[in-house]
């Protein structure tokens, strides 16, 4: 009985394993049920327990771009505990839960709520989990899955560039690459042939073509010659689908130009070219342009022109205009109608960057003939030299004839020519010239040491025709004659030491002449004759062209000679020889241990004969005695200032109204109290008096900001109240105005005029209340004495 026990156990174990595999390879997308393990005891082969395995989910697949009417199927969640009754709930989390897939809670389908773009997203990954309704218990463990968007042929391959620009010499050959275009498919690559592109020329043939697979384009014609035509559009064509028909598509365009090469040689235009120059044009004058025609560009078309060997190459020359690519014929040489009247040159034009591929072609040079006719003309007379030197002694007499000048006419007329000297260039009109044969003569005399060079310009004229004339430099020399003697270079001032020793040098002179000795200046020196024995001083000759001056005796004394003078004579070696005496003053100095001078005046001698240490500071202390003095005197003077400046009590001055100043008019209250005029019952008594310094020391004042104010008539009273407090006010009225009116005066108007138009007296006794600044007034219109009567 046992036996047939195990016998159904087996079998029922086999069976559920083989329905549970069938059902995994029915719904591979759907879900994979948990696996049970059976386990048996060893004693009596009882069922003890199953245990649940987590859920393994395998992928789900989902097209993007939906376009049905209904919801697109997912897939369906399920679990063995589910026994239909809806005790249980699906739950479903992750990328997309909620918003793009929805899960019927109760059967565990997934639908797609919106259309997917897989080249946003390609794959979402979620979490499932079923839960008992009733417990809120979850039966079974969160398991986590993947939903892959399959993709489907939704983007067309686009291009990196909308237009390509690119170059590729011409004469290249057949399959010469240009460029290459890349296009991108944004559909999967891994799926399909959605991302499979393939490249196509639309436009552009025959002369290029592309590789269907790599996008580049290639030549397809041998020779292209930019001559011809340079530039080239042609449109690329990128297809996906690997090219097959319903994929889609993309164009680009390519702008393709044709590089120059230098396969082609200058040709002038014509073979002979004809100029005209008159005899006399100066060097270097352009007679005109030839030009070659080359049809590359750049430096491909660059090209030089030179002259060939023959007639007239080494009278004229060739230059090229880089600028242009001309050929300049120019003058090399003078010209002259007379010697030779027609040129005729070869003028070769080649490239300077040949280029060694298209040498075949032939010679990249060519050659054309340059005819040049010189014509006669009246040309002005020729010097026989370019400029002229003269060199004449400084002591040449006047009206001597230092040298000449020859032009001649060079034309075949010969005409006669006379000979001036342009005044502009001698001033002082110190030359003259012969008019028949240019001699030039001295008209003063002269001097080197003033002016060593003489420039001065002669004109040749045809006396025939007097606007052909030419004009010479001449430079004249003055050569030098040993005429001034030499003479100190400099003032020196020079010193000996009281303590000097004999032999010491204290002083090296040295010379100079105006003169210029051909051999060069050589000065000699020597005492005076009248003084060869100087028993102070040696004179020194160093051989050199300078002398030293050396101490003959032992010490000097201020007291005994405080200058000495010491005459030299000085000579050269030229002929004549010029000399000179130089005297030169020795002072005696004070000196230092090291020969340093301190003081060579007799002023310093005496004071630092007579004023010792004691002396000095006697005098300091008589300084300083007297600057106290003054500052107690000055203390004193200040004290008197405090005795009132105002003793008669008839003083008025306060009260003195000035009509002929533009003041500030009822705003000027430097007069008076301009808030007892404004609030009489606000007079205060306290004041102090303006013209008399008070004895005590105020504290500074603090002025009281105009905003802490709200009655600005109190402000102006607390304004006026510190100003009559401040000890270093000066003794008089000088109040801030505030601009501020306020209120009618109380006391109506004061003037004397609207008085006299009052129908009745008026009363001024209330003047007697309005303090002491008043009282003036009070006593001239408030008694029985009054003016009014």
């Amino acid at each position: 009985m046992r036996t047939y026990h195990c016998i159904l156990l087996f079998i029922w174990t086999y069976m559920f394993h083989t329905v549970d595999t069938i059902l995994l390879q029915e719904k591979p997308n759907s879900y994979l049920s948990s696996k049970k393990i059976v386990g048996l005891t060893k004693d009596d082969g009882k069922m003890l327990r199953r245990t649940k395995r987590g859920w393994m989910w395998n992928q789900f697949f989902l097209l993007e771009e939906y376009t049905g009417t209904d919801t697109q199927y997912v897939g369906k969640l399920h679990t063995d505990q589910d026994k239909g009754d809806g005790n249980l709930k699906y739950i479903l989390t992750g990328d997309g839960a909620g918003s793009l897939f929805v899960i019927d809670e109760n059967t565990g389908d997934i639908h797609a709520a919106k259309k997917l773009d897989r080249e946003e997203k390609s794959l979402y990954i979620l979490r499932a989990k079923a839960i008992d309704r009733k417990t809120g218990r979850q039966v079974e463990p969160e398991s986590e899955f993947i939903i892959k968007i399959h993709d489907i042929n939704d983007n067309e391959p686009k291009f990196t560039k909308d237009l390509y620009t690119a170059s590729v010499p011409e004469m290249s050959g057949v399959g010469t690459s240009v460029i290459q275009v890349t296009a991108t498919d944004a559909d999967d690559a891994n799926y399909g042939n959605s991302a499979k592109v393939v490249y196509s020329i639309l436009q552009g043939q025959p002369y290029f073509s592309v590789d269907p697979e790599s996008g580049i384009i290639k030549t397809a014609l041998p020779d292209m010659s930019r001559e011809n035509r340079e530039q080239y559009q042609v449109v690329i064509q990128a297809k996906d689908m690997g090219g097959q028909m319903g994929g889609l598509s993309g164009t680009t365009t390519v702008n393709i130009t044709l590089t120059d090469v230098n396969n082609n040689p200058p040709r002038f235009p014509q073979s002979t070219y004809q100029f005209n120059s008159p005899e006399s044009v100066p060097l270097g004058t352009h007679l005109g342009r030839i030009k070659a025609n080359d049809p590359d560009v750049g430096e491909n078309a660059e090209m030089e022109y030179s002259i060939a060997e023959g007639d007239g190459a080494d009278m004229f020359d060739v230059i090229t205009d880089k600028d242009t690519q001309e050929g300049i014929i120019t003058v090399k040489q003078n010209l002259d109608f007379e010697n030779q009247m027609l040129y005729t040159l070869r003028v070769d034009a080649s490239n300077t960057h040949p280029d060694p591929r298209f040498l075949h072609l032939g010679p990249f040079k060519d050659t054309a003939v340059v005819k040049i006719s010189v014509e006669d003309i009246d040309e002005p007379p020729v010097f026989t030299k370019v400029s002229y030197l003269i060199e004449v002694d400084e002591d040449v007499k006047e009206g001597s004839i230092i040298g000449q000048v020859t032009a001649y006419d060079p034309d075949a007329r010969n005409n006669l020519i006379k000979y001036s000297v342009d005044r502009h260039t001698d001033m002082d009109r110190i030359f003259g010239i012969h008019s028949e044969n240019g001699s030039i003569f001295t008209l003063k005399a002269l001097d080197r040491e003033s002016s060593p060079w003489h420039n001065i310009t002669v004109t040749a004229t045809e006396i025939n025709n007097p606007k052909q004339s030419s004009h010479i430099p001449v430079f004249i020399r003055i050569l030098d004659i040993n005429d001034h003697a030499p003479e100190f270079a400099m003032y020196y001032e020079t010193f000996v030491c009281e303590n000097a020793k004999p032999g010491q040098l204290i002083q090296t002179v040295s010379v100079m002449d105006k003169d210029d000795p051909p051999r060069g200046h050589k000065f000699f020196f020597e005492p005076v004759p009248e003084f060869t024995l100087n028993p102070n001083f040696t004179i020194v000759d160093n051989k050199d062209n300078t002398a030293g001056i050396m101490t003959r005796k032992d010490g000097y004394s201020r007291n005994k000679m405080s200058t000495y003078l010491l005459p030299i004579l000085i000579f050269d070696n030229d002929y004549p020889i010029q000399s000179s005496t130089g005297t030169l003053t020795i002072r005696v100095c004070a000196c230092d241990n090291q020969g340093n001078m301190q003081s060579c005046t007799a002023e310093a001698l005496i004071l630092s004969a007579g004023l010792s240490t004691g002396a000095l500071v006697a005098i300091l202390l008589c300084v300083l005695i007297l600057l106290i003095l003054v500052v107690l005197f000055a203390a004193l003077k200040r004290q008197r200032k405090k005795e009132p400046l105002i003793i008669s009590k008839d003083d008025v001055r306060d009260n003195i109204v000035t009509y002929n100043d533009e003041g500030g008019g009822e705003e000027d209250t430097q007069a008076f109290d301009i808030g007892t005029l404004r609030n009489p019952e606000a007079r205060e008594d306290s004041k102090l008096r303006r013209d008399v310094m008070p004895e005590t020391i105020f504290q500074i004042r603090r002025t009281v900001p105009l905003w802490e104010n709200i009655d600005v008539q109190d402000f102006i009273h607390r304004r006026l109240k510190e100003n009559d407090a401040d000890p270093s006010a000066p003794p008089y009225d000088s109040l801030a105005t505030y601009a501020y009116e306020g209120n009618d005066s109380i006391a109506d108007s004061l003037s004397s005029l609207e008085s006299l138009t009052a129908d009745c007296n008026q009363d001024y006794d209330y003047l007697s209340d309005w303090g002491p600044r008043f009282k003036k007034l009070a006593d001239m219109y408030g008694g029985d004495d009054s003016d009014r009567d």
